[in-house]
């Protein structure tokens, strides 16, 4: 992609290339989502980092705190922004997704706000890509989804409600948290055995051993952070129990 073709989305403004591509493996087609924050403090040092050689990373698209979108990589090729993750059987998610860098310093950053602007711009370029690639609503996904653990971004301030209220992404209103029964690390049995079921049911790369080890810790944190956000502990309580429930209950039929 040259600087002088137009972006594929009508919301980006223009194109500002990245070399860190190649070919989709397989011949496979995207059909899932990826959002990120990029984790830096300064926005254009990290826009520079995705387009530098020497970085080995990318994303199809950019978003700027003040809503400006640039795209980086085309959408038929395999950009390099999901590394080592899992979905749904799939590991090879960078063959079967768009990503897209938010421009946020993160956690390391103290976890500043999304600035409303840059809200308003990630979900018109999230609808539009859905839109054209007809992206399910259960693929519309947090890098910490595919890899639990590895990843923490978005992160959990990341509004994806307001999302899912425009029409890009899975949502289910979080169950309110009370006090109850849990389970955590250490913990073994059927029950355990059932949450890891559902989780994997869902989507998340999990074994199904029936015992709570560090793999279901972190994957149970990642759910919480995009689904159950209020309180992010990996702890499987009550209310991220029905959560998960909810949202299988609810997951629409095309998406199963």
């Amino acid at each position: 992609m040259s600087t002088s073709l137009s972006p594929e989305s009508a919301v980006a403004a223009k194109v500002f290339p990245s070399p860190n591509h190649g070919e989709r493996k397989g011949g496979q087609r995207a059909d899932m989502l990826i959002l990120h924050y990029t984790g830096m403090p300064d926005e254009g040092e990290a826009l520079q980092w995705l387009c530098n050689p020497i970085s080995q990373v990318s994303a199809h698209y950019f978003v700027f705190e003040d809503g400006r979108v640039l795209q980086m990589v085309p959408e038929a090729r395999r950009a390099w922004h999901a590394g080592a993750s899992y979905w749904d059987g799939e590991t090879d998610i960078n063959s079967r997704s768009i990503g897209i860098e938010i421009a946020n310093a993160g956690h390391p950053g103290g976890l500043p706000p999304f600035p409303q602007m840059q809200i308003d711009s990630v979900i018109a370029l999230a609808r539009d890509i859905v839109s054209r690639w007809r992206i399910p609503s259960t693929r519309v996904l947090a890098h910490s989804d595919v890899a639990p653990g590895r990843k923490v971004d978005p992160g959990e301030l990341f509004p994806w409600r307001n999302l899912h209220e425009a029409g890009v992404g899975h949502w289910s209103p979080p169950a309110p948290i009370r006090d109850g029964r849990f389970f955590a690390r250490g913990d073994e049995g059927m029950p355990i055995e059932a949450l890891q079921a559902m989780l994997s049911m869902y989507g998340y790369g999990l074994k199904i051993n029936g015992t709570f080890d560090e793999n279901t810790e972190k994957v149970v944190a990642a759910f919480q952070r995009h689904f159950r956000p209020e309180r992010v502990d990996g702890v499987a309580d009550a209310s991220t129990i029905t959560t998960l429930r909810d949202l299988i209950a609810q997951r629409p039929q095309r998406d199963v």
